[in-house]
């Protein structure tokens, strides 16, 4: 697959050598620990098509302008034809990523991480889903523990395929990126691209750390049963979350506050519409009518999977264990350290204007 990808990006220059003109002008970078409401930000961002353009699964996977136009010219075909295609891609799409759905809804055409563009470059976290040796691995997950020189050349290699991906899907717009490992990389990403702008979503390690735990635990027990859910890798691979936590909330205050702003996941998940405006008024980003609609009827409709279930001590964690690594953070956002409270959120109408928790 390496070679497919490196194939087409060669041709890139011979036939599309204008994508090496392509500006990545003030990208928006979702940055937060894994399973914090990011996703559910992108996806409510993305109906902002008039501003944003995102990366699809399919776009991460075909890093090049050479394929993706190849794509797009097999799907007007398939349309032309019926959608005999889009049929059958589906069904592999249902058969492949089925069993994800509650944890994290996999489709190709559908807005996803960027964790695919760094999979070619083995500088993944994605990496750990098949081989559990976090601390081993460590900087796999942690772009920012990299030597400068890699850091650079890392970067450079990305913002490479940002290029191509504006090139061909929307040259004069705004990219809307997010992946897992962003926190982690937040010092590489600021000096790759300084015109920026970072939104976190703060959500309570007490919920983010086993949910993220829990979903490569799945992936472990396809190919190393031997595994129990109370590993070392599980513990490893909780420290690594908390250490993203703790990286992103002390780098974020080195980054001019105009282009940083952060809020609090059960906001997001109570009231969505109104801290997603806060955030374009910190920005300085017009809403328009009917991107506000969109993002009202999106935020009121029901969840599409059951909620997924898991707690710290089945993973062999415990709140003890987390205040060591990131107590101090928790009270600086005013995280409760005993059991998680009820917060009532205000309804829509009557919310008033979100804090930004970055000060």
């Amino acid at each position: 697959m390496w070679g497919v990808v490196a194939l087409g990006r060669a041709l890139d220059h011979l036939l599309f050598p204008g994508f090496k003109r392509q500006q990545v002008r003030e990208p928006l970078f979702i940055v937060a620990p894994p399973r914090s409401g990011t996703t559910f930000t992108q996806k409510l961002l993305a109906l902002d098509t008039g501003r944003f353009v995102h990366s699809k699964l399919y776009q991460t996977i075909l890093p090049s302008v050479t394929w993706q136009k190849l794509v797009h010219g097999l799907i007007a075909l398939d349309r032309l034809l019926g959608r005999p295609l889009e049929r059958c891609v589906g069904w592999v799409e249902r058969r492949w990523f089925g069993s994800w759905d509650e944890l994290h809804k996999l489709r190709l055409n559908e807005p996803e991480e960027d964790d695919g563009y760094f999979v070619y470059t083995f500088v993944t976290e994605a990496i750990f889903l098949l081989f559990p040796f976090i601390d081993e691995l460590w900087e796999a997950g942690f772009v920012d523990n990299l030597p400068a020189n890699d850091q650079q050349k890392l970067m450079r290699y990305y913002k490479s395929c940002l290029q191509r991906h504006l090139y061909v899907n929307g040259p004069d717009k705004m990219l809307l990126s997010k992946s897992t490992q962003f926190p982690g990389s937040l010092h590489a990403l600021h000096q790759a691209f300084p015109d920026a702008r970072f939104v976190t979503v703060i959500r309570h390690p007490y919920e983010s750390v086993p949910s993220h735990v829990s979903l490569f635990y799945m992936a472990w027990q396809t190919h190393s049963l031997h595994l129990g859910k109370q590993s070392t890798a599980s513990r490893a691979y909780a420290r690594l979350s908390l250490a993203w936590y703790r990286h992103l909330f002390e780098v974020k205050d080195r980054l001019p506050s105009e282009r940083f702003y952060s809020f609090d996941f059960r906001q997001l998940t109570a009231a969505p519409a109104p801290v997603l405006l806060a955030m374009y008024a910190h920005f300085g980003f017009k809403a328009d009518p009917a991107f506000q609609k969109a993002i009202l009827v999106a935020s009121q409709q029901p969840p599409s999977r059951q909620p997924h279930h898991y707690s710290l001590e089945e993973f062999g964690l415990s709140r003890e264990w987390i205040q060591r690594y990131v107590g101090d953070i928790m009270d600086a956002y005013g995280l409760e350290r005993g059991e998680r409270k009820v917060v009532e959120v205000p309804a829509i109408e009557t919310l008033p204007n979100v804090p930004n928790l970055a000060g």
